[in-house]
């Protein structure tokens, strides 16, 4: 597989994140039968699909269309990045997404169930925020030819994919691995995302100034 795919793939898995995700998936779907909960699962993740394969795709003409370059843009975006790298690794969780204690769910045992909340606020901008958008844009711009940009839209599906079956396993996972286990695995996660962020980083400094990198 191609190095730059891989690459990809990884700032997808620790930027999306679904596990950092549960509490708020089990909160909002509180009462639900297991159909109405893969309901919900699949529209956030179906959503999470379509963002990464709209912007991976029309990206790097919207950049164009609002006379951004791409070095500018990848500089950008790696600080953006590896400032979300810096809270995750603090502990801080990822500041470009919101707090789970902003949102005030309210259980009504009464109320038929709801997927409106798939989409805002459990796809996005918690599973897939500004940082994740940005990377896709990022890593859009650098390649080209139909092969690559169907790999990435590939991986945004597996990535996808992914995030469906933590959803689903989401009651599991927070039993297995409880709060200290989700903050390390988001400790960690960090540490890989500061090593993206610094590619990212190195790449638009090099657009910038290429005699100079």
């Amino acid at each position: 597989m191609d190095t730059e795919i891989i690459k990809i793939i990884l700032a997808f898995v620790v930027l999306i994140n679904p596990f950092a995700a549960l509490t708020l998936f089990l909160d909002l779907t509180r009462g639900y039968s297991m159909i109405d909960r893969r309901k919900v699962a699949r529209i956030a993740c179906l959503t999470i699909f379509i963002t990464i394969s709209f912007f991976t795709v029309a990206g790097e003409v919207l950049l164009k269309a609002l006379g951004i370059s791409i070095g500018s843009f990848q500089l950008a975006g790696g600080i953006l990045v590896f400032l979300i790298s810096l809270n995750m690794m603090n502990g801080e969780g990822n500041p470009a997404k919101p707090d789970q204690e902003n949102f005030d769910v309210e259980y009504d045992k009464h109320a038929p169930p709801s997927t409106a909340s798939a989409v805002v606020p459990l796809a996005i901008p918690m599973m897939i925020g500004p940082g994740g958008i940005s990377t896709v844009i990022i890593y859009s711009s650098q390649i080209s030819g139909i092969l690559r940009v169907s790999a990435v839209i590939v991986a945004g599906l597996l990535i996808s994919l992914f995030c469906y079956l933590a959803l689903m396993a989401a009651g599991r996972i927070s039993r297995l691995l409880g709060d200290t286990g989700l903050n390390i695995m988001s400790r960690i996660m960090g540490m890989l995302l500061a090593a993206v962020a610094i590619e990212i980083i190195v790449n638009g400094l090099r657009t910038l100034f290429p005699d100079l990198i």
